[in-house]
């Protein structure tokens, strides 16, 4: 255990093993970034891409580093972070390991308010407004129908279950009623991609993270403490009927907005948090090496969806989606043997 003293007699308890682990993650996100920026059809030296990024070297270069590889960089690690952090504070709020924004409907609900505009011609910024929308309204209602039972239990995860089957049923209703090349268009966002994504997509989610990652970061030892229990979390200071909510909202907004930058990216919030603890082994949520986990598991994913068939890229919610399908197989598995289920 490392202690920091701050300012005002506080102090920062952190565990080595947190430490190590989250510096580790964070050299493999910077390694995994610069082969996204070197890698691809135009392999380039780490040298020029060094040069690119400072505004030298050849104009070609720049233009291959700045224009085509660092916003699909920024929005691959943008929405794994935030897939990553809201996942954890799911996860932390409901007690359980299936709590993800993926189960509850969130994902779904951001699709659902996307591909309502892509059915009826919408552009671009439309198409991010409303899976913004989707998801904050799927929330606000899987919130009301669950109750304030839902939290402290399983009754959440399972109506936003239920909640998703109906959003699937709508999704596919409003591709039957696309015209044949939005439905193609549409079914890509739909499976989650990093294809063609540049600064418009990537800005407003990282603009999101940097409010509201401190502000859910800051609260992670109260979120820790609210695991314990409401009313031994109550009787130790922290105000859980609005904490709650609050945490919830950030992780559903978090959720719709790198939808609107990605589409609908599956699994990752489920998966991060979950190898982010067994990495750690430290209780509590661990917000920071789920956020971390995120981008670097996102990055990973998109370069192997570019690499992975020679001569046509993979949209990376088909990567993601292998991947954590099978996990939850594993999780379900383990929970059933555990009793939980």
């Amino acid at each position: 255990m490392i202690v920091l003293r701050l300012p005002g007699g506080l102090s920062l308890r952190l565990r080595a093993r947190t430490l190590a682990v989250g510096a580790g993650i964070t050299l493999l996100a910077l390694a995994l970034a610069a082969l996204a920026l070197a890698g691809g059809d135009q392999l380039l030296p780490l040298a020029d891409v060094l040069r690119a990024l400072t505004g030298g070297g050849a104009p070609a270069d720049r233009f291959i580093v700045l224009d085509l590889r660092l916003p699909r960089l920024a929005t691959a690690l943008g929405v794994g972070a935030a897939l990553g952090l809201a996942g954890a504070v799911c996860q932390a709020l409901l007690r359980n390991p299936l709590g993800s924004p993926d189960v509850l409907g969130f994902t779904q609900g951001a699709a659902t308010g996307g591909l309502t505009v892509v059915v009826l011609g919408g552009s671009s910024l439309a198409l991010g407004a409303a899976a913004v929308a989707g998801g904050l309204a799927t929330g606000a209602a899987v919130y009301a129908l669950a109750g304030r039972p839902g939290l402290s239990g399983h009754r959440l995860v399972l109506v936003g279950i239920g909640v998703t089957a109906i959003l699937a049923g709508v999704n596919g209703f409003l591709l039957t009623r696309a015209p044949l090349t939005d439905a193609a268009r549409a079914t890509l966002w739909l499976t989650g991609s990093l294809d063609g994504r540049g600064w418009v997509n990537a800005l407003p989610l990282l603009a999101a993270l940097a409010l509201l990652g401190p502000a859910v970061l800051a609260a992670g030892r109260a979120l820790g403490v609210t695991g314990m229990g409401e009313d031994l979390a109550t009787t130790l200071g922290v105000p859980v009927r609005w904490l709650r909510p609050l945490l919830l909202a950030a992780a559903v907004a978090l959720v719709s907005l790198a939808a609107a930058a990605a589409g609908p990216v599956s699994f990752v919030a489920l998966t991060a948090p979950h190898l982010a603890r067994r990495l750690t082994r430290a209780p509590g949520p661990n917000l920071l090496p789920a956020t971390l986990l995120g981008a670097a598991l996102l990055v990973a994913a998109d370069q192997f969806a570019q690499h992975a068939v020679t001569g046509h890229q993979l949209p990376v919610g088909v990567v993601t989606g292998v991947i954590g399908g099978g996990h939850l197989v594993w999780l379900l598995t383990t929970e059933r043997r555990a009793g939980r289920l």
